[in-house]
């Protein structure tokens, strides 16, 4: 099932538009191996950001027992890696060195798990309801595809990186031999396959969560691109701001305060409408980031530049017992104590 779709990029580069071919055609053979099996799901450009760490995933594999990531490289001419996993590629018949892909994909890996076992009890159910699943038993992969028209020298590369590197048309029969899915009655008589799995509504509500985790490049671009500002008066949380602010990509409050035309009447807000969060610094309520760091989510103030921890006590027990939560772009307040929940943000 194909959760996401390559997404578009405006490139003029020739290096860039190769690179932008070289992931639709591992996209398209995603998608012809794997559009109507809801026990694969594919997130194709999936960029995410976690404990102020960003990484980009050129095509992303959840399976009923793990996860496997792919990175695309478009190479044409020849490609070799030595005994310490040094790439060089030929281009125009000169050799020059490159970054390695799956150091890269590494990195990407390492900073997926850290983000999924964060948030594991937003995602997985506890086991008989009482131990909390994770993600730390699960299957872990993560290969290159690189173009078909590439010539790959074997010989010379370490066993450990061939096995992980492949042309874009033999990468589909080297996803489906690691995940070994087995029609599900078959899975419950092999008892030689000890792989813990996820069932489909937890394979759904993961899908779920990277979705609501991606970062929009285009959108970012947009919000980011310089615009005239104009000093007006700030706004109250009407209803129609806040479907603003859940409707886009880059959460901050800023938006607040741009061009676009906002309803002229302010109503009087009732005590739950009224933000419960503020710089702590400078008194802001409006203008300011959500983050995450070692500490859990934060504001950054746009005004003073200095940081807010969004944990606080219950505005209705004042219990200090409490605990912030994300879903998508909206953070909330739980108490533990008396069950209260307050959006935040």
């Amino acid at each position: 099932m194909i959760l996401k779709t390559k997404s578009r990029q405006t490139t003029s580069s020739p290096q860039a538009i190769a690179g932008q071919k070289q992931e639709q055609d591992v996209a398209f053979f995603l998608r012809r191996a794997f559009k109507d099996n809801p026990e694969v799901l594919v997130i194709n450009d999936f960029k995410f950001s976690f404990n102020d760490e960003t990484a980009q995933i050129d095509h992303l594999i959840v399976y009923t027992y793990g996860f496997v990531l792919i990175e695309s490289k478009s190479i044409k001419g020849h490609v070799k890696v030595n005994n310490q996993g040094e790439w060089t590629r030929s281009y125009n018949s000169q050799w020059a060195g490159m970054p390695s892909p799956i150091k890269q994909v590494e990195l990407q890996q390492a900073l997926l798990k850290e983000m999924l076992k964060h948030h594991k009890s937003e995602i997985l159910s506890k086991f008989l309801g009482i131990k909390q699943q994770g993600f730390n038993g699960r299957c872990w992969h993560y290969l290159c595809a690189v173009s078909s028209n590439a010539v790959i020298d074997r010989k010379t590369m370490p066993k450990e990186i061939s096995d992980k590197l492949f042309k874009t048309e033999f990468l589909v029969d080297e996803l489906k031999s690691i995940m070994n899915l087995k029609h599900k009655i078959i899975r419950l008589m092999n008892v030689a396959d000890t792989r813990p799995d996820f069932n489909q509504q937890e394979l759904d509500s993961i899908g779920q969560f990277l979705i609501s985790q991606h970062i929009d490049s285009n959108i970012q671009q947009a919000n980011h691109a310089p615009v005239e500002r104009k000093q007006i008066q700030p706004i109250a949380n009407t209803p129609e701001l806040e479907l603003a602010l859940e409707t886009a990509s880059a959460p901050t409050y800023q938006l607040a305060q741009s061009n676009t035309a906002m309803p002229q009447a302010v109503a009087t807000l009732t005590p739950e409408q009224h933000p419960i969060l503020s710089c702590k610094h400078c008194g802001e309520s409006t203008q300011y980031t959500p983050m995450y760091g070692k500490f859990g989510y934060y504001i950054n103030c746009n005004r003073c530049s200095k940081n807010t921890a969004m944990k606080q006590a219950c505005p209705h027990c004042m219990s200090k017992n409490t605990k912030v939560t994300k879903r998508k772009e909206t953070y909330t307040l739980n108490c533990q104590e008396c069950g209260c929940e307050q959006r935040v943000i």
